[in-house]
């Protein structure tokens, strides 16, 4: 057998326009905050590499005046058709920028070039496009004849996919006449501030959009802010629920995104090499640092050695290392303290009795790197199974009939996605009526569309982004 050797073909950092010190953006400007600056690290050499200011209070509550001030003056009388000219010059921007931004995004957050390039980006465009299509059309989205925006929302995204958890929030909020405030995370705040530039490039009035780096406190801040009218957040469960019990009782909207234990459920006529690429694409995409990655696998047992053999040689073939190389298939895990929660759940699933499968790919000295692993033999109640590892590591669980693929398939606290292989579509629509999660994805995985509702059930949160059932959290009527 011939095996290829890839020469490096790395993108250049140049292409980001990095700069030494990012600023927080209020009220149409770039502002100093007065929270302790952070210093940003790039994940794949563990090294700082940008500082940024932070917020503090009074600057969470002068952005949310601002926000007001733009949502009553300017955003909200405005003309749907008028509203939907910005949405398409920002939609336009993130295209023309789309180079410069994958690279920001690949350098901040640590996932593989070719996915902020060829995913993040475009999707982030789409939805923008997809939203500015919504702003004169509201009246006939089914929400009634004239609903009316909320005010001023505020949206805390996570780390995973920046660019795109923004323009979920942004896009839906601002083509329905709110305005926004936006926190982006701690460790990946960069390429929010780009799109900043981006809303001063199209002209959008000042105080529409704002954006506030920092850590947890200023996502606390600006969620209990009582000028705020709904609250977007794509996270962890934990701080969900966190979210929730602080704004219950006080009028305002919330939408959760939250965490995920997804099944990717393989039947025995289920064509194999096709199956192996779904699983594969479900759970090492972005590292596995995805809320709806397939992260058990339940495979028929009479094809299951057949799969896993197929599974360990395809696994094997994926490249780990330099996200910034075009040839990289899994880059770096994003912190240091993910990498750790990573490798303790790696131990406890070898501490539990399940067998431990890694692959041989050659890791970075320096970096957060973790290698693409699988476990065989797991049990439904060992913690690799249960809980979210949101990492490169797959359990593997066997089932002999279609009632116990489903009765494991729901055993989970979560419900934010799922996967059904098989080549009969009648067994596909049982599978995916049975199964409780919010998308069902057959014969594919992590396939994704503006115009296609998300969402999850139980500890996945509550409400859908994207289409029109995600425009109902930004309207009243």
């Amino acid at each position: 057998m011939t095996f290829w050797e890839y020469s490096p073909a790395p993108e250049s950092a140049a292409v980001a326009n990095l700069q030494a010190r990012y600023r927080m953006f209020v009220d149409g400007e770039f502002t100093d905050g007065r929270g302790e600056p952070l210093k940003t690290l790039n994940p794949a050499t563990g090294e700082p590499f940008a500082e940024v200011s932070t917020a503090a209070p009074s600057d969470v509550d002068a952005a949310v005046r601002a926000a007001r001030r733009a949502h009553e003056d300017v955003w909200a009388p405005m003309p749907g058709s008028e509203r939907a000219k910005y949405l398409f010059r920002i939609a336009r921007l993130v295209q023309e920028r789309a180079r410069e931004l994958a690279v920001l995004e690949t350098l901040d957050n640590g996932k593989p070039i070719k996915e902020s390039r060829d995913f993040d980006v475009p999707a982030a465009a789409a939805h923008f496009f997809h939203h500015a299509g919504w702003a004169d059309k509201l009246g006939y989205a089914g929400f009634g004849p004239d609903p009316r925006p909320l005010g001023v929302a505020a949206g805390v995204i996570p780390w995973n996919f920046p660019l795109l958890m923004l323009a979920w929030k942004v896009a839906p909020a601002l083509a329905c006449g709110n305005t926004v405030v936006l926190k982006p995370a701690e460790t990946t705040p960069l390429t929010a501030l780009v799109f900043a530039d981006i809303c001063l490039q199209a002209g959008l009035p000042a105080g529409v959009v704002n954006i506030l780096p920092g850590a947890g406190d200023v996502g606390a801040g600006l969620v209990a802010h009582p000028g705020v009218d709904k609250v977007a957040f794509t996270g962890s469960t934990a701080v969900g629920k966190q979210i929730q019990r602080e704004l219950a009782g006080s009028g305002k909207r919330l939408t959760l995104e939250l965490g995920g234990k997804a099944a990717n459920v393989v039947f025995d006529d289920a064509p194999l090499d096709e199956a192996v690429e779904g699983v594969v694409n479900g759970v090492f995409f972005n590292q596995g640092e995805v809320c709806c990655a397939g992260s058990r696998l339940l495979v028929q047992e009479s094809v299951a050695e057949a799969l896993l053999a197929k599974l360990r040689a395809r696994i094997g073939t994926l490249r780990v290392g330099d996200p910034m190389d075009k040839n990289t298939d899994v880059g770096a895990i994003n912190s240091a303290e993910q990498l750790d929660r990573i490798t303790e759940l790696a131990a406890a699933g070898e501490a539990e009795g399940a067998q431990r499968w890694s692959s041989r790919c050659p890791l970075p000295e320096k970096g957060f790197f973790f290698a693409p692993t699988v476990f065989t033999d797991v049990q439904q109640s060992m913690r690799i199974a249960r809980e979210e590892v949101f990492g490169p590591v797959l359990s593997v669980l066997t089932f002999r009939t279609p009632d116990e693929a489903i009765s494991k398939a729901n055993n989970t606290p979560y419900g934010l996605s799922a996967g059904i292989w098989t080549e009969k579509g009648s067994r596909a629509q049982w599978a995916a009526q049975r199964i409780r999660a919010g998308v069902v994805w057959a014969n594919t995985f992590n396939r994704f569309d503006p115009s296609a509702a998300f969402g999850g059930y139980q500890e996945s949160g509550f409400g859908r982004e994207g289409g029109r059932a995600g425009l109902e959290a930004y309207l009243d009527f």
